[in-house]
């Protein structure tokens, strides 16, 4: 096996917006290189903003390393600027700094106003984050709310880079502890007061909470208003607006009774306990001299370079894969490349030989004069160096290699190809591989981490399509995403006598510019019908019997519905791939993105895959994503990927679907394809709700008095209230590789599931109500064996020595399928559970094989008994309807309890 230590797995669907990166930043001696921060497309120029992002990062740098106890500072940083801003001397041209790959987005609001900065965060505690989002105004100053922006920007950078989460909540603002009210604040010496502000015709008055009687807690609406001046340092995860506020809380004065994020997926530890057990703090030991200021390079990007170099040696012949080339080298060059774009093809076998040199892509006679360039014919050995140092000739006689692209496919061992590394290091150029087949050289992947290109593998399964899916993805990661290829289908299937496929392609209101039909044979050429959402049949397809394929391209804008096709075949193999482009440059189309949790799958360490899908900036909620991930030795495993916050899914209603994949079964590269589909009950969820961001700051108390900042933007919770969306994406531009998997029959080393969303409630007498997300036999797949549940009045206890404390009877507990919810009520017994008892429960799944998950998140009931209703009229005495009352003939009395005693009588 070649050496895969570091490598990187991208799944990249089309259409990069918003796209997962694989960042480029490193540590070196305490300083952070590498940084990238992008500006949209979209953003109107603006030469200030390029200063304020300097100012920002300038200013972070001193905060975090006084934060971090001289430990980190920030080095340099690459500021990515949109191809369609005005050019300047200063702007250089980018190398391996794409939008794909920026750590920080800075992109217009959506919706207006709605400016906090946040982070995205798909795993759990300790993972790093995958991009912090930014806006102008928030950079601009315009956003006072959420503190200086250098401070921020250490808040967000500590989601990003150290997987730590927030020491706040808006949801849940108070807890009870005790039978007392307390703010979710982090560190508990933090100031202020619990104030609530009511508006009626435009006049406010500040008062303070008032109790619910039910609850124990506040009334709604009301706000923990923080001091003005204050002297606690911690924590920055909570307000690093506070101005005292200069470090993250620690062991010592974390608030861990506090229901909030970091709580709850961090087991009770504090921010700098996470922080402690990074890489980056194991590898740094504090500076003993003062940091310097960040560098900044100004990079400005170009017109996309992209060289093709394809390998034609005899393995070529087998399985048809010089065919199934030309027809993704087809789908390619005649629709994924960009409008715009300068693309050149180099071949090799043991020699490499240039077929075009760099052509630039103006109209379809450009594309179609580089198809007729793609090899026909496969003999002789594998020498990639020489296809490489050959792209780097073709792209050097136009352009210098830096930033420019090469797509490298083989099916081929080569044991020189470590021989040219470092002049692929050198040149700056991105090299995206595509492995076809099992035997293509182990070392591909080292060429895609060492550029941040994309990996990829496609199996001789046809049917699976993957050649195809892998040509596909290779849209552009930088410029207008109009111009990018969306593929919208892709399907295969083996049909035997006379059988038809049939099925059909919703084109959504998002996208039909440009749309393309691509169906592939083995054999001979198929009946091919398709319909348009009319009705009406399509009859120009172009065929061609050579490389065994026909495509028809969508004259215009391709009418929005459901299209049907019907394919007839005997004993062949066919496959059918729609591509398409955003409808319009204004209207953001839907975007599927994805990406693997970590580098390479090393059994029995599960892998999670992760689904981002969006449009523009919204999420796109309640679609059925499945996965198809297929293993080297042809074995496919299909999973429903879920946004339901538990399992692997760290968020619900995020847009981000996830699941946990142990199905191994054997070493070497598994390739990936997701499907995304929305029906009827999709949704588009109207603002993302921002878990992972800067806490906006309600208002200060100054001199005594509150001092509130403007109400926070809405936040849509119901997302049920989104626009429905029907459509379908699939792509595959990703693979990962496989070790340590043992030879069949494969044990069971897969426990279940952390479970991560436990509540508790008070119910009725004393009851507890407990519900949860089921975990499956192995993490999120299949069905638990049985829950241990237990309960403690000390938080510690239970997380430090869960297998001491009081157990709860779960004989009549039955674990349910994986993903379904769990409810169970029960009365706490042999424990003190009173008025203002603390309690705290948490529970394992066990396995068949005795396997236990993690412990869950910890919950936390408290027994507040509301008060007597007082009596408001003072007690009768006993009254003889028989006797008198001097003046008074009593004829009635009518006791009716309407908050008051009403006496009717009459006068004597």
């Amino acid at each position: 096996m070649g050496s895969f230590k570091n490598l990187v797995f991208i799944l990249v669907l089309h259409l990069l917006e918003g796209a997962l990166s694989d960042s480029l930043i490193q540590l070196n001696n305490n300083g952070y290189e590498g940084i990238v921060i992008a500006v949209d497309p979209n953003v109107p120029e603006d030469e200030t903003l390029i200063q304020k992002i300097k100012d920002m990062v300038t200013d972070a740098s001193p905060y975090l390393f006084e934060a971090t106890e001289k430990r980190f500072y920030f080095k340099n940083v690459a500021i990515l600027i949109p191809e369609n801003w005005n050019t300047k001397p200063e702007y250089v041209k980018p190398k391996l700094e794409t939008y794909k790959n920026a750590d920080v987005l800075v992109a217009e609001s959506n919706p207006a106003g709605n400016d906090g900065p946040y982070t995205e965060q798909m795993g759990g505690c300790g993972e790093k984050g995958d991009r912090i989002y930014l806006t102008p105004e928030f950079l601009a100053g315009k956003t006072s709310e959420y503190g200086p922006q250098g401070r921020a920007f250490v808040h967000e950078w500590a989601h990003l880079r150290w997987g730590v989460f927030n020491e706040y909540d808006n949801d849940q603002k108070f807890y009870l502890s005790s039978n007392k009210k307390k703010p979710v604040i982090c560190s508990g010496a933090i100031t202020g007061k619990n104030v609530v502000q009511k508006c009626q015709g435009g006049s406010c008055v500040t008062q303070s909470c008032k109790s619910d009687r039910k609850t124990g807690l506040y009334e709604v609406g009301c706000e923990f208003i923080p001091d003005e001046f204050q002297t606690e340092k911690a924590s920055i995860m909570y307000s690093q607006s506070i101005d005292s506020v200069v470090e993250f809380c620690t062991e010592k004065n974390h608030n861990k009774d506090a229901p909030n994020e970091q709580n709850k997926k961090c087991n009770l530890r504090s921010t700098w306990e996470v922080i402690q057990d990074s890489e980056d703090y194991k590898k740094t030991t504090p500076m003993t001299t003062k940091p310097p200021n960040p560098t900044f390079s100004l990079l400005q990007i170009g017109q996309r370079i992209v060289c093709l170099v394809l390998d034609k040696s005899g393995s070529m012949t087998i399985g048809d894969r010089l065919k199934r080339l030309n027809q993704a080298g087809k789908l390619f060059l005649l629709q994924t490349v960009e409008q715009g774009s300068w693309v050149g093809m180099v071949t090799f076998d043991s020699a490499a030989y240039i077929k075009s040199e760099l052509v630039q892509i103006n109209s379809a006679t450009e594309r179609d004069t580089l198809t007729r360039s793609l090899p026909t014919a496969a003999s002789g050995g594998t020498s990639i160096c020489s296809g490489l140092r050959s792209a780097f000739t073709v792209i050097r006689k136009k352009y210098p290699t830096d930033g420019s692209e090469i797509v490298l496919l083989t099916d081929g061992e080569d044991n020189t190809i470590s021989s040219c590394f470092d002049e692929v290091k050198q040149s700056g150029a991105i090299i995206h591989t595509v492995a076809l087949g099992p035997s293509a050289a182990q070392e591909l992947e080292e060429l895609s981490e060492m550029t941040g290109g994309l990996q990829t593998y496609a199996s001789d399964q046809v049917q699976n399509n993957g050649l195809m899916d892998a040509f596909g993805a290779l849209s552009s990661g930088n410029g207008a995403v109009s111009q990018r290829s969306i593929q919208l289908e892709s399907r295969g299937l083996t049909l035997q006598s006379n059988q038809w496929m049939n099925g059909t392609v919703i084109v959504d209101s998002t996208v039909g510019k440009d749309t393309l039909f691509l169906i592939t044979w083995t054999t001979d050429t198929p009946q091919i019908l398709l319909w348009d959402p009319t009705g009406k049949k399509q009859d120009s397809f172009l065929v061609d019997t050579h490389t065994k394929m026909a495509y028809l391209q969508i004259p215009g804008t391709a009418k929005v519905g459901i299209w049907k096709y019907s394919l007839q075949a005997s004993s062949q193999t066919l496959t059918l791939t729609v591509t398409s482009r955003a409808s319009s440059g204004t209207l953001p189309p839907i975007t599927v993105t994805s990406k693997m949790n970590k580098n390479t799958g090393k059994f029995p360490s599960p892998m999670v895959v992760y689904a981002k899908i969006h449009q523009g900036a919204l999420p796109i909620l309640r679609a059925k994503v499945t996965v198809l991930i297929e293993s080297v030795d042809g074995k496919t495993v299909t999973l429903e990927l879920l946004d339901n916050g538990a399992g692997a899914d760290a968020t619900k209603d995020d847009g981000v679907y996830s699941r946990y994949f142990t199905a191994y079964d054997t070493n070497g590269r598994y390739s990936v394809k997701v499907w995304a589909l929305g029906g009827v009950n999709t949704a588009t969820q109207k603002v993302m709700p921002q878990k992972s961001g800067a806490m906006y700051i309600p208002g200060w108390i100054e001199n005594g008095q509150v001092k509130w900042n403007p109400p926070r933007p809405e936040i849509n919770k119901d997302a049920l209230q989104g626009t429905q969306v029907c459509f379908s994406r699939t792509s595959s531009g990703g693979s990962f590789v496989a070790s340590d998997v043992p030879k069949a029959p494969i044990p069971d080393l897969f426990p279940p599931c952390k479970i991560t969303d436990l509540k508790a409630k008070i119910q009725g007498d004393n009851l507890i109500n407990l519900t949860w997300t089921a975990p499956g036999d192995d993490y999120d797949l299949g069905t638990a064996h049985k829950y241990i549940i237990r309960i403690s009045t000390n938080i510690l206890d239970l997380r430090d020595k869960f297998n001491d404390s009081l157990q709860v009877n779960t004989t009549d507990l039955i674990p349910q399928e994986a993903n379904s919810e769990e409810v169970f009520v029960f009365k706490p017994e042999n424990i003190a559970f009173t008025n203002g008892t603390d309690l705290f429960i948490a529970i394992q799944a066990v396995d068949k094989v005795n396997l236990k998950s993690e412990i869950s998140n910890i919950a936390q009931v408290s027994l507040f008994i509301p008060p007597e209703t007082p009596s408001l009229s003072p007690p009768c005495p006993d009254i003889n309807v028989n006797s008198t009352i001097p003046g008074i003939h009593i004829l009635k009395i009518m006791w009716k309890w309407l908050g008051e005693l009403q006496l009717s009588v009459a006068l004597g």
